[in-house]
């Protein structure tokens, strides 16, 4: 945390900077339980979920009974096929039905890469949007539930670039991406902003740099379920001025950088145009672990790349991985934990393969483009229902009956469920 840099208060035609130091640290609001189980899903999909006819779904939310997804696609149609429905990069359905929600229709002239529940019936997205109803919105917005309108109050604005993740406690909202500040105000590639007004929090600042190659971003971030706690990774190497290879944890009362830091993400094991190999974060429903899956250059090299991997949630200065379960050769994108399993996403044809090389070594075993793992010891459970690999499964979302996947493909446990679908559970 800058201790000496000023806090920024906009009024009325005219800004007034206040010294930090004038501020108590805010403490971290609760923050909704995740949702958990105490076993694993089915691997019969349910057949209700609509169908997402192009492009890639990047994010799934549910709130409430609403559920939203988002990605690149434009198209969408119900579970029983018919009328397509022209909806661009965000749409809702109700849960438990799949009946397509056509209040809720905003018009977002771009990607919505991540979204999080936003105060008063609201959810807050983003992504590389440029405006939402024709009206400029770069990169972040807050919308409401009940029909897709932009919530006059929220006014937050990325200064360049892209949000690749976003997440929020209910007060804060946390923006991770490539862009040199928000609403004027320079904030490298990670930001908290009120979740309510979008107003930037310069008390939260921490400051990552010296970019390992290519842009500097943030590639994906997580919550822990106290909200004290922020994971973050990316291309960087360095936060607040401290060796940070690509992987950090930050005191979010604080602001601070925490001592937990681990050298794991530092071999090379990607290509010029990569500029990072992390991919998603997520924490456990208790907040003692949090697990890390990463991609990958075309080539199998030393290292955790193209792997899910455990770490414990404590301030280890030298963290080692709890456990590891490598592809061999394929890329991870999500991830999201139960008490009963870690999932992943990708487009990953064997697990437990750490001796393969795109190949399957000794002791892997065959998982198509979706898996579970054992939380304890990282080994791949029996789970195994299979999905067409094409790019990879980007999004999972957890909730109280099931778990949803949205990819960028058509088969899901050898059943039509285009880009999206729902494992209740067993």
């Amino acid at each position: 945390m800058k201790p000496n840099r000023p806090f920024l208060a906009l009024t009325m035609g005219s800004v007034l900077l206040i010294p930090t130091a004038a501020y108590a640290a805010p403490a971290a609001p609760a923050v909704p339980a995740p949702a958990d189980h105490s076993r694993v899903v089915s691997d019969d999909p349910v057949r209700w979920t609509p169908h997402v006819l192009d492009g890639r779904v990047k994010d799934i939310l549910l709130i409430g009974d609403t559920v939203l997804v988002s990605g690149s696609f434009t198209q969408v149609s119900e579970a029983e096929g018919g009328r397509v429905y022209d909806m661009p990069h965000l749409f809702a359905f109700e849960h438990g039905t799949g009946r397509i929600l056509h209040d809720f229709e905003p018009d977002v002239d771009g990607t919505v890469t991540s979204m999080a529940p936003g105060a008063d019936g609201t959810v807050l997205i983003g992504g590389y949007f440029r405006s939402v109803d024709g009206r400029p919105s770069r990169g972040l917005a807050r919308l409401s539930l009940r029909d897709g309108e932009a919530v006059p109050g929220f006014r937050a604005t990325i200064d360049g670039g892209n949000v690749h993740r976003i997440a929020s406690d209910g007060t804060h909202l946390y923006v991770g991406g490539s862009f040199p500040g928000v609403n004027g105000v320079e904030q490298h590639s990670l930001a908290r902003l009120d979740a309510r007004t979008g107003t930037v929090d310069t008390r939260f600042a921490p400051e990552v740099s010296e970019a390992r190659q290519g842009v500097l971003k943030v590639q994906d971030l997580a919550l822990s379920p106290n909200g004290e706690r922020l994971a973050v990774n990316g291309s960087f190497t360095k936060v607040d001025g401290e060796d940070r290879y690509q992987i950090a944890m930050i005191d979010t009362v604080s602001g601070s950088l925490t001592p937990w830091a681990t050298s794991a993400y530092e071999k090379p094991c990607d290509y010029p145009g990569l500029y990072t190999y992390m991919r998603q974060m997520d924490f456990s429903p208790d907040g003692s672990f949090f697990a890390v899956v990463t991609a990958g250059g075309p080539e199998v090299k030393p290292g955790l790349c193209k792997s899910v991997a455990r770490f414990e949630t404590d301030d280890d200065s030298d963290a080692e991985p709890t456990w590891s379960n490598k592809t061999g050769g394929d890329s991870l994108y999500s991830v999201e934990i139960t008490s009963a399993a870690v999932y992943v996403g990708g487009h990953q044809r064997w697990m437990n393969n750490a001796k393969g090389a795109v190949n399957p070594g000794p002791g892997s075993v065959a998982r198509e483009g979706i898996a579970a793992v054992d939380p304890e010891s990282g080994e791949t459970l029996p789970w195994n229902p299979g999905r067409t690999r094409g790019h990879g499964a980007e999004a999972l979302e957890a909730t109280p009956d099931g778990l949803y996947v949205g990819s960028d493909t058509e088969r899901l446990a050898d059943e039509y469920h285009a880009r999206l679908g729902m494992f209740p559970i067993a």
